[in-house]
């Protein structure tokens, strides 16, 4: 853990790596973005998860391949998919506090909207701990693991990536951040489409508990 003493930027995924998978707040997501596809296309909630999920690994998100296929607003997709109800999400007083600890730049780095991950951020406690908030939007749309996002974070925030940390849950969505000389902490998901390269050489730490996994970082920073 003391290989982390150097590190000048902690870049973090959002949805299920800043709060645990098993409160279901992605799974609101999942079936909103069911019910958008069965509204746009005309086709029933069963036929719009197919799609929903055929675009998800042929396209990397759901987004993407609705914007390839059939030319909608995205802005409209995403504002429709992230309206969900988060009031159950409770403060996280530890993870805060490791998150506050850490030394350089704190970035979200997700595939969803900056108005969620805000929305999510602030409900957890922790919305005041980062520096930007670097969304599909900023991204123009092409989401991880495209290497353009990638590129275009770090020459907005003018950072090294050899001293750059990347913690996410979709396993594959670390191969960039790694090939680019980043740090990568996988957060466990059994999802198999989370899971699957989580073996890769590109994953070089992984934990079931951030706040844990932060926590030892500061230690051993301190010691």
């Amino acid at each position: 853990m003391k290989s982390f003493k150097l590190i000048k930027c902690w870049i973090f995924d959002l949805d299920n790596t800043l709060y645990s998978g098993k409160t279901k707040v992605f799974e609101q997501v999942d079936k909103r973005m069911s019910k958008y596809i069965s509204n746009k296309l005309d086709v029933s909630v069963e036929e719009a998860k197919k799609i929903q999920k055929n675009y998800f690994y042929k396209y990397n998100t759901t987004l993407n391949g609705m914007i390839k296929n059939h030319k909608i607003d995205p802005n409209e997709f995403l504002e429709f998919v992230h309206d969900i109800n988060i009031d159950f999400l409770q403060k996280d007083p530890e993870l805060e506090k490791e998150i506050e600890k850490l030394n350089g730049k704190k970035i979200i780095f997700t595939n969803g909207s900056r108005k969620h991950a805000l929305n999510v951020t602030k409900r957890i406690g922790i919305d005041q701990l980062f520096d930007d908030i670097f969304d599909i939007v900023d991204c123009n749309f092409i989401p991880k693991p495209s290497i353009e996002p990638y590129k275009k974070l770090v020459e907005k925030h003018k950072i090294d990536p050899k001293l750059c940390v990347f913690v996410e849950d979709i396993a594959r969505n670390l191969k960039p951040a790694y090939e680019m000389g980043m740090k990568t902490v996988w957060i466990e998901n059994d999802e198999p489409w989370a899971s699957k390269f989580s073996d890769s050489e590109f994953v070089n730490y992984r934990t079931n508990n951030l706040s844990e996994f932060l926590k030892k970082i500061n230690l051993a920073k301190a010691a």
